[in-house]
């Protein structure tokens, strides 16, 4: 139930991020910018969360993660009302530094006391908990929310979400038990970057997510090929990357507990290359790129537990700074795969941003296959 309660505030914070690439035409309408320019909200969210969340983390030294989890809702609270009464795209872009400032606050410190409190051979069990969150987010949040911004506009939905996150801050300062970390100074943060084996693992995490966010970022640009101008088609497209999220997150905890978490990292990233280089040839027929985004949904929990649990286990005694850090760095790759994207779309169209994504994911795929800790670890010493 502890899970549960953080579950909550990761479904709040889910709506948010999955619900926002439907609604970037009527922003730029709205805010008079590009799709590419309002699609960058996300790669703002990224990199402000990706700076904050290590800072946050030492500021917070040995208080009360109960407090800092609420703190950080609350904060998510004001950056969302700010976004959804802002007049202008920057106000709205200040507003999204704040949410991820408060995300960060939130999301880092709960997977965090996740780790601690679940058993080594249930973590990844633990973790997917509280990914559920996001992952019924996509079901259910997408499509809710979309469905009140064709009522009542974008800035409903983000009004809705405002509501929602009060609900989950009252709940995480109610119920989220009381429990402080052990406390470590920026320089303590920075000593575990010097760490060979943490530093590749948290580079690999900068990349693993990105070519499905080149893509999901601008779901509304690749619908719209086959679909163009239909709100409803972005609904169901949505609605259906979240139900293959929601499968791979209920799949995802036993998956990476039985088999080694690379082995399912390196399998999921081989059927990113091909699903997404398949939306080249699919993506002029809606109902063949509802199965591209049902699979490209299942492997997101694929990619983001396993190599979750590799960070923490990697950590040893500074597996909370890790994991930290290693939220840091899932936020960094959401920036690059959405700047990529909005690159793409500028400058080729929406038909090339499957291509792209498969050209990244191989690229991906290299590095993590070739800078693996654990296969080093296991070759024989040479004598």
């Amino acid at each position: 139930m502890r899970l549960v309660i953080l579950a909550v505030g990761t479904f709040v914070l889910g709506v948010d991020g999955f619900v926002l690439p439907g609604l970037l035409s009527d922003i730029s309408r709205d805010l008079s910018v590009s799709v590419a320019a309002a699609g960058q909200l996300t790669t703002v969210f990224a990199v402000a969360y990706a700076v904050g969340s290590p800072v946050i983390a030492t500021l917070a030294g040995r208080a009360d993660r109960r407090v800092v989890i609420g703190a950080g809702m609350g904060a998510f609270l004001v950056g969302m009302v700010l976004q959804a009464a802002g007049p202008t795209f920057g106000v709205v872009v200040a507003g999204r530094v704040v949410a991820a400032l408060g995300a960060a606050a939130f999301q880092a410190n709960a997977f965090a006391v996740a780790g601690v409190l679940a058993a080594p051979e249930r973590r990844a069990r633990a973790f997917a908990v509280i990914g559920a969150g996001s992952s019924l987010a996509a079901v259910l949040g997408v499509p809710f929310g979309l469905l009140i911004g064709q009522v009542w506009g974008w800035r409903g939905t983000l009004w809705t979400i405002v509501v929602l996150a009060a609900v989950a801050a009252v709940l995480a300062g109610a119920f989220v038990p009381s429990i402080t970390l052990p406390a470590t100074t920026m320089r303590e943060r920075l000593r575990v970057l010097v760490n060979p084996r943490i530093v590749t693992l948290l580079a690999v995490s900068a990349l693993v997510l990105a070519p499905s966010f080149l893509l999901m970022a601008y779901a509304s640009a690749v619908v719209g090929v086959s679909a163009p101008g239909s709100a409803g088609a972005i609904l169901v497209a949505l609605l259906v990357n979240g139900a293959g999220f929601f499968l791979g997150n209920r799949l995802v905890g036993r998956v990476a507990d039985r088999f080694a978490s690379l082995r399912v990292i390196v399998v999921s990233l081989g059927i990113v290359v091909v699903a997404a280089g398949s939306l080249s040839v699919v993506q002029r027929w809606f109902a063949p790129t509802l199965v591209v985004l049902f699979v490209l949904g299942v492997l997101g929990s694929m990619l983001f537990i396993p190599q979750q649990n590799r960070v923490f286990v990697a950590g040893g005694d500074v597996a909370a700074v890790a994991l930290s850090l290693n939220g840091s760095m899932n936020y960094v790759g959401t920036a690059i795969g959405a700047g990529l994207g909005g690159v793409v779309l500028a400058n080729a169209g929406a038909g090339w941003l499957g291509p792209a994504a498969s050209v990244l994911a191989a690229a991906v795929l290299g590095v993590a296959a070739g800078t693996a800790p654990e296969r080093r670890a296991a070759k024989p010493a040479v004598r």
